[in-house]
């Protein structure tokens, strides 16, 4: 099969998907068992019927399509992709994302085999926009989760004071949902209103241990629960919990002055090869291109890269420390 009738297969099979998909939407937003289920939950919300033991605490979905949803929620792959998502506060769906990656991979093998290279080399080609797509999410992930613990201290020092005004442990996450900042105000008035619908609050306090991947949430987490149990002083606890994450947030901001040279050194030595590579494709490339076009050359890349790799974790794992 030529690469021409690969892509028109492979475009018109992607049309013919999408196309199924948006007539399947446009049935199961009017007739489908969301439909009915929404209408239901407004009657009981209205009062004209009642029904017992049933929640109305809605559960994330997979994928838009019942069937797949429940394929979804069986695989532990796609479990930890979906919490990966939470964590990075995305508001795509596993099938969505899934797709989104189907698209990359086959657009991408697309071109390099329309451009004449070989089949390995293709399928490692087409994986690049995949991993640069997903450190875009890992880099928002981070930056959302490093937001958070940074007015984790402030947030304790508030609710302690609410606490010592006489407010209840749920009210002082009331207050931090109404008068806090983004993004941890929205956490925690999420978890008020886990407890207010019913959710224990064990539960709702892990729930927000698996969207805010942090240590120091951790820290606040077991600190509370241990005191629900125990009993004690829970307005003690979270002053001095919040000076712990102060000095701890203090002493991860020195390391990382200390590190500063290395990690930049990683940069360099990282982003060099690429750099040099691109600059003699554009003043020698006939030189270069023997690098894809050549067996030998597609092996030394290949080897090469997998050196680069072990290189650049390594140098990660030498300027990282925990603290």
């Amino acid at each position: 099969m030529s690469v021409s009738l690969f892509l028109v297969f492979a475009l018109s099979l992607l049309a013919v998907g999408l196309l199924i998909n948006g007539i399947y939407q446009i049935w199961s937003s009017n007739w489908g068992n969301s439909a009915s289920l929404l209408k239901r939950r407004l009657v009981v919300m209205t009062g004209e019927i009642s029904i017992d033991n049933r929640s109305f605490v809605k559960s994330r979905l997979l994928s838009d399509i019942p069937i797949f949803d429940e394929l979804f929620k069986s695989s532990r792959l796609l479990l930890m992709l979906d919490a990966f998502l939470k964590q990075a506060n995305s508001t795509s769906k596993v099938g969505g994302i899934l797709i989104v990656i189907f698209v990359l991979f086959f657009t991408s093998l697309a071109l390099m085999l329309y451009f004449g290279q070989s089949i390995l080399l293709s399928l490692l080609f087409g994986f690049i926009p995949i991993f640069v797509f997903f450190m875009i999410l890992e880099r928002k992930r981070k930056k959302r989760i490093e937001k958070v613990e940074s007015q984790l201290p402030d947030t304790l020092d508030l609710m302690a004071r609410a606490m010592q005004a006489g407010h209840a442990f749920s009210s002082a996450l009331l207050i931090v949902g109404t008068e806090g900042s983004d993004p941890i105000r929205g956490e925690f008035q999420i978890t008020f209103d886990e407890i207010n619908f019913g959710i224990s609050i064990v539960t709702a306090l892990h729930n927000l241990t698996e969207r805010v991947a942090s240590r120091d949430m951790r820290f606040f987490v077991v600190a509370v629960l241990i005191q629900l149990e125990t009993g004690g002083n829970l307005t003690e606890v979270m002053k001095s919990l919040a000076t712990l994450i102060r000095e701890r947030q203090r002493i991860v901001g020195n390391v990382r002055v200390l590190t500063a040279e290395g990690r930049l050194s990683a940069w360099i030595l990282s982003l060099l090869p690429f750099g040099i590579g691109a600059f003699l494709s554009i003043i020698n490339h006939e030189f270069i291109s023997k690098l894809w076009t050549d067996p030998m050359g597609i092996l030394m890349l290949q080897v090469s890269l997998a050196l680069m790799g072990v290189g650049i974790w390594w140098m990660r794992r030498m300027v990282k420390f925990k603290i």
